[in-house]
């Protein structure tokens, strides 16, 4: 099973895919993809879109698995990442690829098992379940990962995720 793992942004949108086999985790690549600051947004969109499919298309992921948005103080951004992110959903849904998502609470109990840690016990957490050999960078790769590998841990086994795949779940 190959999780797409993704930090969903407008400048810049992290990446990972895991690779579960035999219950063992193996970090398939991870990155970021960006766009620059002086792009009209909706070319921005366009350019986020045309990469994430193309990142899909050579990825053959079974799942992309998402952070779900939580809103803080700032109402414009969060509405730009929410247009960014209805674009990587399009791209995974067009590419019939099943699509998870997970608050940062559920991601940070599943990589520590403790949903009130801070980013560095994620990111080492993180590295140690993929046996990397340095902390996964930038800090949205390091997340994306960390959101594939909670989708893993909340799938359980190859069989049930197998099972939710079948059903559209």
């Amino acid at each position: 099973m190959i999780v797409l793992g993704i930090d969903p942004g407008y400048a810049i949108i992290g990446y990972g895919a895991v690779t579960c086999k035999n219950n063992r985790l193996f970090c398939s690549g991870y990155g970021a993809l960006t766009t620059k600051a002086n792009m009209n947004f909706n070319d921005r969109l366009e350019s986020i879109f045309d990469n994430m499919t193309l990142m899909i298309n050579k990825c053959r992921p079974d799942a992309l698995a998402i952070e779900k948005l939580y809103f803080n103080s700032n109402q414009k951004t969060a509405i730009q990442v929410a247009q960014a992110r209805g674009v990587i959903l399009l791209a995974a849904k067009k590419a019939k690829v099943s699509i998870f998502e997970y608050t940062p609470l559920q991601i940070k109990s599943a990589i520590t098992g403790y949903g009130r840690a801070e980013k560095k016990q994620v990111m080492r957490m993180t590295q140690k379940l993929l046996h990397l050999d340095k902390l996964p960078s930038p800090d949205d790769a390091a997340d994306a990962l960390a959101i594939a590998i909670c989708h893993i841990h909340t799938i359980g086994s190859d069989l049930k995720f197998k099972i939710l795949h079948n059903k559209g779940l």
